[in-house]
């Protein structure tokens, strides 16, 4: 494999002896103040806190051909210039205002192609002409303001920062050289540099963090034993799971998929490890493709199998617009981490790199652990497409869907060697065909739409330990294990009171088991705390409930059955806090009360907040209801013919009953 990718810290990037040529069909200098105030914050805000240790900050990638030139090595530069011509300023005004320790910046490495003005500014700039505010040697029309007044942003900018966040700049400049850091990838030698810096600028923005990370870890796995096989593995499964909206098996060639999925299904997982897999992933016989990575691969800017002929009209039909995902790809690699360790691994993206680092890269063998997080990466992945929840777009219609995917061949009773969407569980139809199916989908989507920040995805990482453990997903045990998991979060952690589970410890500790008993929760909503407003920490409360009704009454009651998980974030006083004028105002207790609150969506509570249940119950008539509790709260008033504190204290007991029955269910 030809390309390189080196991490280099600022001090190791400018101080090698090498130069970074600026060409000419690169975009002149751009950055103002709200780059380098961003560049500048950021660093800052990474500095180590309290003597803990530095953690290194990877601040994005920088895109180079090398060239050997008389005078030494030259890299031309294709991407990331901005940031290298800023981090030079940087480096310039920290020697020129007499930092020390800086005897490695001997000499200015950056250079520009046929551009005269922008190579005198900053010759000038590197010879100290701007620290006494005058231009020097230069003539007005020779300099390059651009250049210039970035130079003059840092002079203001940097001190008002370290000011304003209590730093000194001594302890700046040491982070700044030796941990901040930028990943150097080196094109191969026959890459046509227009059709990169084509590809480079249609994409408009640097490398995200996990392509950061894919590239270290392409990087370290330069010490395997066979490290060309091992990165074109790594190269293969990442881009086949980076696309959190398709199906993995649509990032392989059909013999791959044979050989992963199973022939002639493509819905199994038939390899045990990364060793096996490296046998039949990125070396298919007769095939020269993957020979060797371009830097379309390493971007994942082009299909490894497009064009491909074998592919069905089914797959091309794969789109992102059918399928969404409940997760982006960067907090998936933190769930798969987490399930691989069994560590404690934050589930923020914003920590993705240091994260990595201290599981991974610090392990005590970093290569044996990338590969095992490789072909852990690709089975959550496989896991995760075929048994959780998407939202699915067809048909004119969207909605949750709970789907596998199978290869149908020829001859098959609905096959003609297409590829097709089917019911994970049960009849491979319309997933309301099939209650087991339906019953796993609405306690997902109840999951998800109860949190649906990414960081809090707790749900999520529980599912995926349970099927990545499990031998074989078998219905009955995934479901019973996932209501035991939402038990355990209701009644161990939300209505727990002072002794509230860690979700860590319910899913790791206790493999998803709930410990609350039925006789440890009274029968009545008003005794129950956490249950009145102001009370209540998570709508996974109100939506449990939901799901528990569901279960019971489908059968019984249309607008049940057809019920649906929406994101539905507002707790609502059925009788109203505040009523009409004329209307009796209740005690607070009563208004508060569990039997009064359902949840609904934002706008609804604010058009509906202020009018009666009568009012509220002719609105919903017509429109599809927002919640269970809700519904049953208006079926009660039509029947009672009112809402006061005695139906509301019935209707509470009600559901605290449903709550409470659950733990026996």
């Amino acid at each position: 494999m030809s390309e390189q990718i080196f991490q280099r810290t600022v001090q190791e990037l400018l101080g090698e002896g090498v130069s970074y040529l600026i060409p000419i069909y690169q975009r002149n200098y751009a950055w103002g103040e709200a780059e380098i105030t961003q560049l500048i914050q950021d660093v800052i805000d990474y500095l180590p806190k309290c003597n803990a240790p530095p953690q290194n900050y990877y601040i994005g990638t920088l895109v180079v051909f090398e060239r050997l030139l008389s005078g030494g090595t030259v890299f031309e530069t294709i991407d990331g210039q901005q940031r290298l011509t800023t981090l030079s300023l940087l480096v310039s005004h920290l020697r020129n205002s007499g930092e020390p320790g800086m005897h490695w910046y001997e000499a200015l490495r950056i250079r520009f192609e046929s551009r005269a003005r922008s190579q005198k500014t900053f010759a000038a700039i590197f010879a100290g002409a701007f620290e006494q505010h005058r231009l020097g040697y230069l003539a007005p029309h020779e300099i390059n303001e651009s250049i210039a007044n970035g130079y003059r942003l840092i002079q203001q900018i940097l001190p008002r920062k370290l000011a304003d966040n209590g730093v000194n700049q001594s302890d700046f400049t040491r982070y700044l050289f030796n941990h901040v850091v930028l990943m150097r990838v080196s094109v191969p030698p026959q890459t046509d540099l227009n059709h990169y810096f084509e590809i480079m600028n249609s994409r408009g923005e640097q490398l995200e963090k996990h392509e950061v990370l894919k590239a270290r870890m392409m990087d370290a796995l330069s010490d395997d034993t066979e490290p060309e096989r091992s990165r074109q593995c790594l190269h293969a499964v990442w881009e086949a799971c980076a696309n959190m909206e398709r199906y993995v098996q649509m990032g392989f060639t059909p013999a791959e998929r044979d050989a992963i999925f199973g022939k002639g299904d493509w819905g199994g997982f038939e390899v045990d490890g990364f060793k096996q897999l490296c046998e039949v992933v990125g070396w298919p016989q007769g095939d020269s493709a993957r020979e060797g990575l371009t830097l379309d691969a390493i971007l994942g800017a082009g299909s490894l199998v497009s064009g491909n002929t074998e592919d069905t009209q089914d797959e091309m039909d794969d789109t992102p617009e059918r399928f969404h995902s409940v997760i982006n790809f960067p907090n998936f690699l933190l769930h798969v981490l987490r399930v691989m360790t069994r560590e404690d691994v934050s589930l923020d993206d914003k920590a993705l790199i240091s994260t990595f680092d201290t599981y991974l890269f610090k392990a005590g063998d970093p290569v044996a652990m990338i590969k095992a997080f490789v072909f852990a990466l690709l089975r959550c992945k496989y896991l995760f497409d075929q048994f959780v929840i998407k939202r699915e777009f067809a048909k004119a219609k969207d909605g949750w869907s709970l789907k596998r995917c199978k290869w149908s061949a020829p001859g098959e009773k609905r096959g003609s060697g297409k590829m097709s969407y089917v019911n994970t569980f049960g009849t491979p139809d319309l997933a309301e065909s099939d209650p087991g199916n339906r019953r796993i989908l609405m306690l997902l989507s109840a999951f998800h739409v109860s949190t649906p920040t990414l960081v809090y995805k707790h749900w999520l990482n529980a599912a995926l330990k349970h099927l990545y453990d499990a031998p074989r997903v078998e219905e009955g045990a995934y479901l019973r294990y996932l209501e035991s998991v939402a038990k355990a979060f209701v009644f161990d952690r939300h209505l727990a009171g002072e002794n509230k589970a860690q979700y860590y410890d319910i899913v790791y500790q206790r493999d998803g088991e709930c410990h609350a008993r039925h006789g440890d929760f009274p029968a009545t909503g008003q005794s129950v705390p956490g249950l009145s407003y102001g009370e209540l920490d998570n709508n996974l409360i109100f939506n449990f409930l939901d799901y528990r009704l569901w279960v019971e009454l489908r059968n019984q009651d249309d607008k049940v059955r057809d019920f649906e998980f929406t994101f539905r974030s507002s707790v609502e006083h059925f009788y109203p806090q505040n009523p009409i004028e004329g209307q009796t105002r209740l005690a607070p207790s009563v208004l508060d009360a569990f039997g009064n609150l359902c949840l609904i969506s934002h706008s609804k509570n604010s058009r509906l907040s202020n009018l009666m249940p009568r009012s509220k119950t002719e609105y919903y008539q017509n429109n599809r209801i927002d919640s269970i509790k809700q519904h049953l709260m208006m079926k009660a008033a039509l029947q009672h013919q009112r809402w006061d504190a005695e139906i509301i204290a019935q209707h509470g007991e009600k559901m605290v009953r449903v709550l409470v029955n659950s733990l026996d269910a």
